[in-house]
């Protein structure tokens, strides 16, 4: 059983940075790993992937302020998120696409004040 548990959401205001962390009870070194984050009423949507390779991807709203690193041995994936936002508050997700299926954490909820 695949499981995802996220840590380091919380309040903060415009301009300071939070970090994601994401531990999986799986090892990770062969599958692409990825942050969501959803809002109220709206669907969620990918932040930042990182694939087995090492290559990342980016939302554009996060280009340059968001980056999404993993480690293979310690089987985690973390989000460095710098100059948060308010349109950065959101529920974060950890993502694994493991051998076709889906998997995600509990999320964990970052705000971001003016």
């Amino acid at each position: 059983q695949v499981q995802l548990v996220e840590s380091g959401g919380g309040s903060v205001q415009e301009g300071k940075s939070l970090k994601l962390s994401c531990a999986a009870s799986i090892s990770i070194g062969l599958y692409n790993m990825a942050w969501y984050r959803q809002t109220p009423g709206k669907q969620r949507e990918l932040v930042a992937l990182i694939t087995f390779y090492d290559i990342t991807k980016y939302d554009d709203s996060v280009v340059g302020r968001f980056t999404i690193t993993r480690d293979n041995a310690a089987n985690t994936a973390d989000l460095q998120m710098n100059n948060l936002q308010p349109t950065d508050t959101a529920v974060y997700y950890c993502n694994i696409n493991y051998r076709g299926t889906m998997y995600w954490g509990q999320g964990t909820q970052v705000t971001v004040s003016s």
